[in-house]
């Protein structure tokens, strides 16, 4: 027991008095009467900064009208303290200050109300267990002028009615320490010491204390300065901190730290970030009461209640044994911490009931580091991509160390059309495991494509398995990103963490640009302006050629389509390659379609061969032997898709004649030629004019092949001359035109086979093989009017062709050499254009060379007769002149018969 506890308390009247009324602070001792709580602070030099704070505030009449309180009351060095850390109170205790406004003194007023109790102590605390008692504090916000109610004019009385409703602040008294402690928490610790020995007085009783008795904040500051609630204090948001200061007779009860780990780490790591905005309103309203009335321990600790929350959902609160306190499925851990506008209790568990809180793909997200993928999300509303537990989507999802690595700079801008459109090719409809993934597979993202009329565009899939072990997975690949690491499943969610951000498939013309095989075709494209009308037109399969496809055409052919004056024709086949409709690779390859409509107007056909069914394309028009043969790479576009084919083709539209033909060539003097020499209409592909010696000898606008030698071949020759001589002219030009039958649609057999299968793989209007024989239009007239084609070997090579028959004069120089070669495409599609690099004059043989040899061969018959003759001649005469000798008389018998 304390020793002052035995002093009489009639001896406290012998305490000097002080006057009622607001007098100086030095007064002559009180009568015994007339001892009151105010004289006992007059009479206490401890008390002066108190007295001027009472007298800033306006509460000494307040203090003189209380009948029965109990006045907890700082000293001048506890107050001196506070001061130095609350503006408010350095400011009343500075004489030289203004007048407080009245918000400020409402302020004070509050403040100072925390210290007095409306009733005299009946006990004083003897041990730790604490004392809960109602205060003069009706907490209310002074950031507003204060009401008219009551008047403003002394003594102010405290307003039954403020943020805690009709009931006061309330305030725990406890002994510790050999002293009793003001403002403890609910086990009786903390708290502010009482070093003056308590002093009764006829309307209550004083105690001095060490410290300023700090008002309780409001919930949010308690939140953020209670030790347990750390969790909880870092997960709210400014929204429910504003509801947590504005909200009056608010009772909480949270869960303490260690409760939020029955959450998974995902979701606790979400619930810290900044999309987790309505579960943590969910939770929050499921831990509120419904704010009516502040429900303090001491209205539930009797008997059960329950009690509605915010959420819906009623807390059950249940009484037990040895003063323990059920909350639904938790238990109390510590009650009744005081707030401005409510009381807050800790629980030991989550007040969450099952499947409340739904696992979304987000959550899972953000617990899986991909923060930065969910924000670009969020930033474009495509929310409900990664908030519904029920949609089955696998996600491709790039962790935040790969946004990183990548940067913003190579992403659209937060919440542009762009970003969303990229972001939507991350999601793909339904569940793709590993298992069900195929190289070469297209499969539909979430992404719906303006430019395929709002279908879903596709994204490729690359799988490979070698070297693989069969418990790993495979290598897999979408849209050209790996994978890294092994995919996650999460209820109807499949998420593969890719190596970088999905680009969608961009415009036809900047899909193709990349590739330099395409280089040629794509060049025609931007040449015909045709670049805006592919990009633009939906749903197209665009058929690109190779650059070799332009050589294998012939090169005056593709000469001719690349030229500036044949834009319309390289249009029409350009859009003879652009396919109405998306067809993937698979439908072109496995699909039963044979007809396929163009932008050009006409069809393709296709037919599919052998057992992998490689697909030929058929063009409309061109030569009948003229097919392609699909490469299918499925290069996605905003519109559709590109393929690679091995030719071109070409429609019915374009007519390549000889004419067209010639000026790729750079035949424009044979062209002239021609014109003047009445054969123009070979140029054109028609009939020759009626009565015409051409027509009458039956020919036909088709079927030719002329030899066309390019400008620079007349440098030498006199062209005034020649088109005054219609003969000659006529001659020249015979002399380079090859009938030429229609190729047979099939390959003859034998061993010139492959050298026609060459020349259709060329396009050439004519196999060009070593000592092929043509009969030219000249051949009717002169004995050398065919021409002959040499090969040469070594380093010079290529192909000549000259007269045959003809007998140079110079070499070499006598042939003409094949430059280039183009197939028309009039009639049957026989015939065109072989470009050379010399004129091919007719060949005139001089009389000597006509008619040498036979004269030669006479003179030299009847010299050798001549010689023949004398020489038999000079034999019998010298046969006959030979002298002969006999014996005188003749020869004798006798000399017979001896011989």
């Amino acid at each position: 027991m304390r020793p002052w506890a035995c002093i009489p308390l009639g001896l406290l009247a012998f305490i000097p008095l002080a006057a009622p009324a607001q007098l100086p602070l030095h007064q002559a001792a009180p009568s015994i009467q007339s001892f009151t709580i105010l004289e006992g602070l007059y009479a206490d030099p401890d008390y002066e900064s108190l007295i001027k704070l009472l007298q800033r505030a306006k509460l000494i009449p307040t203090l003189s009208k209380l009948n029965g309180t109990t006045f907890f009351a700082p000293t001048n060095d506890a107050i001196k303290r506070h001061s130095s850390s609350n503006v408010l109170w350095e400011r009343a205790l500075d004489d030289s200050a203004a007048g407080l406004p009245d918000n400020l003194q409402l302020r004070l007023r509050q403040e100072l109300f925390y210290h007095l109790l409306n009733y005299t102590l009946p006990i004083i605390p003897t041990e730790q267990t604490p004392q809960e008692h109602k205060t003069l504090l009706y907490p209310r916000d002074t950031t507003e002028p204060p009401t008219q109610e009551p008047p403003p004019y002394p003594p102010w009385m405290p307003i039954p009615n403020g943020t805690l409703g009709t009931e006061p602040q309330r305030l725990r008294l406890s002994y510790r320490d050999n002293a009793v402690r003001a403002g403890v928490d609910a086990s009786g610790k903390d708290g502010v010491k009482a070093i003056k020995d308590p002093v009764e007085a006829a309307n209550g009783l004083l105690l001095g204390l060490e410290e300023v008795l700090e008002m309780p904040p409001d919930l949010a500051t308690v939140i953020s300065r209670h030790p347990q609630l750390s969790y909880f204090s870092r997960i709210l948001t400014p929204e429910m901190a504003r509801f947590l200061n504005d909200t009056p007779t608010l009772t909480l009860f949270l869960p303490v730290d260690d409760a939020w780990q029955a959450l998974p780490t995902w979701e606790r790591v979400y619930l810290e970030t900044d999309f987790a905005l309505d579960d943590l309103k969910l939770i929050f309203n499921l831990h509120a009461v419904v704010p009516n009335e502040v429900r303090w321990s001491d209205s539930f600790t009797k008997e059960a209640v329950k009690l509605p929350t915010i959420h819906g959902r009623e807390l059950e609160i249940v009484p037990m044994e040895e003063n323990k306190v059920k909350v639904s499925d938790a238990e109390l851990v510590e009650r009744d911490i005081y707030a401005s506008n409510g009381v807050l209790h800790t629980v030991s568990s989550l007040l969450i009931p099952e499947g409340a809180i739904k696992h979304t793909p987000e959550k899972y997200l953000l617990g899986l580091n991909c923060t930065e993928f969910v924000s670009l999300i969020h930033s474009v509303n495509l929310t409900y991509l990664i908030n519904d537990p029920d949609s089955k989507y696998t996600i491709l999802a790039p962790r935040d160390d790969v946004l990183k690595l990548f940067g913003h700079h190579e992403l659209p801008h937060r919440g542009s059309e762009e970003l969303k459109r990229v972001l939507e090719y991350h999601f793909l409809p339904g569940k793709w495991f590993p298992t069900k993934l195929e190289d070469g597979m297209l499969i539909e993202t979430a992404l719906s494509e303006p430019g395929l009329n709002g279908d879903l565009q596709v994204l490729a899939i690359e799988v490979t398995d070698e070297g693989k072990k069969k418990d790993q997975f495979k290598a897999i690949r979408f849209a050209g990103a790996g994978v890294m690491g092994e995919p996650v499943e999460i209820n109807n969610t499949v998420i593969y963490f890719v190596s970088r951000p999905l680009v969608p498939p961009a415009d036809v013309m900047e899909t193709a640009l990349p590739n330099l095989d395409l280089s040629t075709f794509v060049a025609g494209i931007f040449s015909t302006n045709l670049a805006e009308t592919l990009k633009s037109t939906p749903k197209i399969t665009l058929l690109m050629p190779p650059n070799p496809a332009f050589e294998r055409l012939g090169l005056l052919v593709s000469n001719y389509l690349v030229s500036s004056s044949s834009k319309a024709d390289l249009e029409r086949v350009i859009r003879h390659h652009a396919v109405v409709g998306v067809e993937y690779a698979d439908a072109l390859v496995n699909g039963s379609q044979r007809t396929f409509g163009t932008l050009e107007g006409s069809d393709l056909h296709v037919e599919r061969r052998g057992s992998n069914r490689t697909a030929f394309f058929t063009p409309s028009g061109g030569w009948a032997d003229m097919q392609s043969e699909l490469q299918p790479l499925n290069m996605l576009t905003q519109t559709g898709v590109i393929h690679q084919v091995s030719d071109i083709m070409i429609p019915r539209s374009v007519h390549l004649t000889v004419g067209k033909l010639v000026r790729a060539a750079k035949g424009t003097t044979m062209t002239t030629m021609m014109v003047k020499a009445g054969l123009g209409w070979i140029l054109n592909g028609t009939a020759p004019p009626e009565g015409s010696r051409w027509a009458e000898m039956g020919l036909k606008g088709s079927g030719w092949t002329l030899l066309c030698p390019t400008d620079d071949a007349f440098k030498k020759v006199n062209l005034t001359d020649l088109y005054a001589n219609e003969d000659r002219l006529q001659a020249i030009v015979s002399q380079h035109l090859i009938p030429t039958p229609p190729k047979s649609s099939s390959p003859p057999t034998g061993s010139g086979s492959l050298a026609v299968i060459d020349a259709l793989v060329n396009n050439r209007p004519l196999p060009l093989d070593d000592s092929a024989t043509y009969t030219t239009l000249q051949s009717a007239g002169s004995a050398y009017g065919d021409v002959i084609v040499r090969v040469l070997d070594g380093a010079d090579g290529g192909t000549v062709i000259g007269i045959k028959g003809a007998r140079g004069r110079d070499g070499a120089q006598d042939w003409a050499r094949v430059v280039a070669w183009g197939r028309s495409t009039t009639g049957d599609g026989s015939g065109g254009v072989v470009q050379i690099d010399r004129l091919l004059v007719p060949y005139t043989p001089s009389w000597y060379v006509e008619y040498g040899g036979p004269v030669a061969v006479g003179v030299g018959g009847v010299v050798v007769i001549v010689l023949f003759f004398l020489g038999v001649r000079w034999m019998w005469r010298r046969d006959t002149t030979e002298a002969t000798y006999e014996p005188i008389g003749g020869f004798g018998h006798d000399d017979s018969d001896d011989s």
